[in-house]
């Protein structure tokens, strides 16, 4: 039994849904933002199917944004599964946040954003307050079988978020897949620290095109989506979600005709009416068509001696 909960966010993207899975345990997966709004959405929804809070005997996540991570907390009950990002966020390690701030000043350096932009990296925790604040109980990763749920196992999807994990039934070729593919519209892969700050620096468009098509060879037919309606003509989706991502690519690609630009100089070409309020989101999805232009041999990318990148065609 998979129930469907339609949870209010104060996030653009709109509502969000969170999935009450019955098996040899009663589960939750994902739990919306810490608003009154959804705690009582998320109530009315258990209600719906003749449970409480207290009836719940795990919360799982797909990943730790707030509109996926908030009402952890209300489950006092529960054991807490997920991926292992999710703790740096649900702690509120503080040397992890400072961690955080600095990736992205580096970045914004390395991306050629004026100075009287930075400010916006303080702006980017927030949303915080919106998350849940217990740390998981377990930590899922790759090929693990969800506790209490025969069939189903833990798939890495990485890309939209470092936390990313979609839930796989081969039998019923179905999916839980939080954001990774969602009906109508294509998921934003997210510029986000490394786990471990030794590590390289991720390349989201690249896990996302590859998560993409690690569920394109798989026989699903139905996917339980994070946002929207249920999603069933799969393969075609993707595979027009591929095409898509890799036209935008090549705009990006014809607009260095005239010469070397920054991600910033793209970033206000390309979204020149949003980029100044969104300015995460367009410089992630800038860096994301230029990543895959690297990938691909179109451009390279020189360090000038301030640090700023700029890229070219090859």
């Amino acid at each position: 039994m998979i129930h469907k909960i339609v949870i209010p966010t104060p996030f653009a993207v709109g509502d969000v849904n969170a999935f009450l899975v019955k098996g040899d345990a009663l589960s939750l997966i994902d739990a919306g933002p810490k608003t009154p709004e959804a705690y009582e959405a998320l109530k009315f929804g258990l209600g719906e199917a003749g449970y409480t809070f207290n009836d719940i005997e795990q919360v799982i996540l797909t990943h730790h944004h707030p509109d996926h991570s908030g009402w952890i907390d209300a489950f006092e009950n529960a054991t807490v599964l997920g991926h292992a990002y999710n703790d740096l966020w649900l702690k509120r390690d503080e040397a992890f946040f400072a961690y955080h701030d600095q990736f992205y000043l580096d970045r914004l350096v390395k991306e050629g954003v004026p100075e009287e932009y930075r400010g916006w990296v303080k702006q980017m925790k927030k949303s915080a307050v919106l998350m849940g604040s217990r740390p998981l109980d377990k930590i899922l990763v790759e090929g693990d079988l969800l506790p209490g749920h025969p069939g189903w196992s833990v798939l890495e999807t990485l890309g939209h978020a470092q936390s990313h994990h979609a839930f796989w039934h081969e039998g019923k070729k179905t999916l839980i897949g939080g954001d990774l593919i969602i009906a109508n519209v294509s998921s934003n892969p997210l510029i986000e620290p490394p786990a471990n700050p030794q590590e390289e620096n991720p390349h989201p468009m690249l896990q996302y095109n590859d998560s993409l098509k690690r569920i394109h060879s798989l026989p699903v037919e139905l996917i339980y989506a994070g946002h929207g309606g249920e999603v069933r003509n799969v393969h075609s989706l993707i595979e027009n979600r591929l095409v898509q991502q890799k036209d935008r690519a090549l705009k990006v690609l014809a607009m260095m005709d005239q010469g070397p630009r920054t991600i910033f100089e793209l970033t206000k070409e390309l979204f020149p009416v949003v980029y100044e309020k969104q300015l995460g989101l367009t410089l992630s999805e800038t860096i994301g068509q230029t990543d895959y232009l690297v990938d691909e041999g179109l451009v390279h990318a020189n360090r000038d001696e301030s640090g700023i990148l700029h890229y070219e065609q090859v």
